[in-house]
């Protein structure tokens, strides 16, 4: 079924055949706080995460978090490294699918947890400086059954290299991660 996911969303990409968006760049890094809401304990931290554009259409993407749960010594890092296709389905918008493989670790010694995640959706230049992104994914691990969410975010630009990224990743079940954090671009 994992095999199957991945490959639908890589075939549904293959149509297309056209480059970036106008005014939507592959090409960033952003740092950051991250929280992470559940029906138990919540955590917060810090994480950075960044995409490189290896051509008009595909991209690589890196994302690592570093969080502790509140009132409690326990903590986790998360890290996921992947690739992407985007294409433009208008003058300013993209459809993006991405296909990453993810870890998490459970601090001091406890368990870790090696998957997937498949991710789909827009991009839009909303306006010259501000940039918004709607995307559904599926996440599953090794030691989790699989989980669908829904993802929406946002770049506000102060200037042409430097802006502000706020990203809000609702998981099936109720749980919810949020990023705030300046971004670099080029």
């Amino acid at each position: 079924m994992k095999r199957y996911a991945i490959a639908l969303a890589l075939i549904a990409a293959l149509p297309f055949a056209a480059s970036a968006a106008d005014g939507i760049t592959y090409n960033y890094v952003q740092g950051g706080y991250v929280a992470t809401n559940t029906s138990g304990p919540d955590a917060d931290g810090w994480g950075v995460n960044g995409s490189v554009a290896v051509s008009p259409n595909f991209h690589l993407l890196a994302e690592y978090t570093n969080q502790d749960v509140k009132h409690s010594s326990a903590g986790f890092d998360q890290w996921r490294i992947g690739g992407g296709y985007n294409t433009a389905v208008g003058k300013n918008t993209d459809f993006v699918a991405d296909v990453a493989y993810d870890r998490y670790a459970v601090k001091h010694g406890g368990p870790k947890a090696n998957g997937y995640s498949v991710e789909t959706g827009v991009r839009s230049a909303l306006m010259p400086n501000l940039e918004g992104y709607a995307k559904v994914g599926y996440m599953d691990t090794n030691k989790t059954s699989g989980e669908a969410y829904g993802r929406l975010g946002a770049n506000l630009m102060f200037t042409q290299n430097f802006g502000m990224n706020a990203d809000v990743r609702l998981i099936q079940g109720g749980d919810k991660q949020y990023f705030v954090g300046p971004r670099f671009t080029w």
